[in-house]
């Protein structure tokens, strides 16, 4: 994966002293709103990826409606007051696709068109949070690169205090305003937290809150939009008390949470669907009819964290699923004989999937996977085969117990 993205990066140029263009990065370009964007670009043109659309476009498509309104807990689309909130979530993390060449822009009638320019990349972005913010860290630190101001960041990073903070800062507002249509001091500061933080995350160091430098190293949810703080959430009403305001918050922050989770997994079915239907990934007596069925192959119900990894979900029939997967249609038990069948397929389409050079697994997220079900030892230097091997030894010694 790393290499696909390095190698596409390497390809083009994203200095700013040369496009004056600063919409290269800005607020609302976080890793769960540019994944989602994404997704909604790729469900908006489906099989067609050479269809044109707007912002508004995706603003007002279906599948926004469905999930941003409800996660990212938005006024209604539809609302004429939320259009400049609106303008700018979807047309921002749309700017940055398209400075860094996944999407071709074109304006007409003072409207801006887009089309895919790069549907591997955009789609691996597409399929989790944490893909997307792999892309940031690395398209960020080759806008830096290319720029010839990256030696500025690393140099902070070296060494981290209120004076090498406020330099860095302070240069990087005056680079902006010398380089792009930007003449006023607040909107370099939000693009500069944009740049530092993502990075920060990468190298593991202190990062920028509020406009200044963090006591601790910054944290994963950190990186979020859609933080888990109930602080964040709104303010107190005047009406309710302070235990009644942090019930409320708390509460949304839960839903929200939960929301999102449908969704993350939601996400993660379609992409194994989209991938393998009409057909089933495993090959039986039960595999001679439509594949409509996502199954766990390591149940939701016992492992809620892997629920949303494409690496344990695997597309059947509804035969294999109801009569094989699930022992007479019994959801909360699983046959441990195909299981053991499952994952080896799944094994063996993961690896089809990498040696194509796709991007749709993630062999570290594989071999967590395997990990946390199995308690094995497996690790990011182990082979197929070795996979293959732990495997069948584990499900033997459960069958001599």
């Amino acid at each position: 994966m790393d290499i696909i993205i390095e190698n596409y990066l390497n390809e083009i140029d994203l200095d700013i002293r040369k496009t004056n263009n600063a919409r290269f990065m800005d607020q609302k370009v976080t890793p769960d709103v540019l994944s989602i964007i994404a997704d909604s670009i790729l469900e908006f043109v489906w099989d067609d990826i050479e269809k044109e659309f707007t912002t508004t476009d995706i603003w007002n498509s279906n599948f926004s409606k469905t999930n941003i309104l409800d996660i990212f807990r938005k006024p209604d689309l539809d609302n004429p007051n939320a259009t400049n909130e609106y303008d700018k979530f979807f047309g921002q993390p749309l700017k940055m696709l398209w400075y860094s060449k996944l999407l071709n822009e074109e304006k007409r009638w003072r409207k801006n068109y887009y089309k895919i320019n790069n549907y591997k990349i955009l789609e691996y972005i597409s399929i989790k949070e944490r893909n997307s913010l792999k892309f940031i860290q690395k398209y960020l630190y080759k806008v830096l690169k290319d720029s010839w101001i990256i030696k500025l960041f690393n140099d902070f990073f070296d060494e981290q205090n209120k004076d090498s903070f406020y330099t860095l800062k302070q240069w990087f507002i005056d680079f902006m305003i010398s380089n792009t249509p930007i003449n006023e001091v607040l909107e370099p500061k939000r693009i500069f937290t944009k740049i530092i933080n993502p990075l920060a995350f990468w190298l593991r160091k202190h990062w920028t809150i509020k406009w200044h430098l963090s006591k601790s190293p910054i944290s994963y949810d950190d990186l979020m939009y859609n933080r888990t703080n109930w602080r964040d959430i709104w303010n107190k009403m005047t009406t309710e008390t302070r235990e009644e305001y942090e019930f409320r918050s708390k509460e949304e922050v839960l839903r929200r949470r939960w929301r999102y989770t449908d969704y993350s997994i939601n996400r993660a079915k379609r992409t194994i669907y989209k991938l393998y239907h009409p057909n089933s990934e495993i090959n039986d007596e039960l595999s001679n009819c439509e594949a409509t069925q996502v199954h766990h192959i390591f149940m939701k119900s016992e492992f809620p964290k892997l629920a949303d990894y494409v690496e344990n979900l695997i597309l059947l029939t509804g035969s294999q699923h109801s009569v094989k997967a699930h022992p007479s249609n019994n959801t909360r038990v699983v046959d441990k004989d195909y299981q053991l069948l499952l994952l080896l397929a799944k094994s063996d389409n993961i690896k089809k999937s990498i040696d194509k050079w796709e991007m749709i697994y993630s062999f570290e997220d594989f071999i967590h996977v395997l990990n946390t079900w199995l308690s094995s030892s497996l690790s990011i230097s182990s082979s197929f085969s070795d996979i293959i091997s732990e495997l069948s030894g584990m499900y033997n010694s459960w069958e001599k117990r």
